[in-house]
């Protein structure tokens, strides 16, 4: 589903250069559940985000179910990203003038689709265990009914693929199991689930672990 393929991100540094992410290979395959860990400014949020299509890489290829997503032009990667890629982003990431339900349902409008998107929203909220708060509003909800709600809104469009960025980061225990477990069953249901996470507690619900250190990917035996 996802092959990247010898990605390498450059920075500048002063006078000289460096490899925020360096030459890294890593397959995911659909149900996959993957967890990268590795010290703060290792490049696991960098790698996350070219593979998400955010960020452009200095060299190597992102492969999307085939396709390598940097030969598209930024609309059609925008398309593809919209489509196919649910992405939970660090921290909150609502918008606090739409309800609930509305900010699960704003990735359907923004792609030209038939329909609407409420009654799945709605459902959604349900699977994440948060239907009564459909109308409240971000402000009025804790750290961890806005991750469920994030992470609602990454699965409107069923896509294949959800990477979240530090999904539990800031979340007490009891809901760091519960948004895990989530994700657990998001992906045993067929979506393939790549995140990073600080969080060791947390590696038991994936099937694979990987190790970012100093921009190199290795997988954890």
């Amino acid at each position: 589903m996802l092959e990247l393929s010898n990605l390498t991100k450059e920075y500048k540094r002063g006078a000289g250069n460096f490899n925020a992410v360096d030459n890294v290979n890593l397959s995911v395959q659909k149900g996959d559940f993957i967890s990268i860990i590795g010290r703060s400014g290792s490049g696991k949020s960098t790698l996350l985000n070219m593979s998400a299509g955010l960020i452009v890489p200095t060299s190597g290829n992102v492969l999307f179910e085939g396709t390598d997503i940097f030969t598209l032009n930024d609309k059609k990667i925008s398309f593809l990203r919209n489509e196919k890629i649910g992405y939970v982003p660090q921290g909150q990431s609502l918008l606090s003038n739409y309800t609930v339900l509305e900010n699960v349902c704003l990735p359907w409008f923004l792609s030209k689709r038939s329909g609407t998107p409420a009654k799945r929203a709605f459902s959604l909220l349900e699977k994440t265990g948060i239907s009564a708060l459909c109308e409240s509003f971000p402000k009025e909800l804790s750290g961890g009914e806005l991750r469920r709600v994030a992470i609602a809104r990454s699965l409107i469009n069923s896509p294949s693929l959800l990477i979240a960025d530090e999904p539990t980061n800031d979340l007490d225990s009891e809901t760091t199991e519960e948004v895990m477990k989530l994700l657990g069953e998001i992906a045993g249901e067929g979506t393939a689930v790549l995140i990073v996470t600080h969080e060791l507690d947390t590696l038991s619900y994936g099937n694979k672990t990987y190790v970012m250190n100093n921009g190199n990917l290795s997988l954890q035996e």
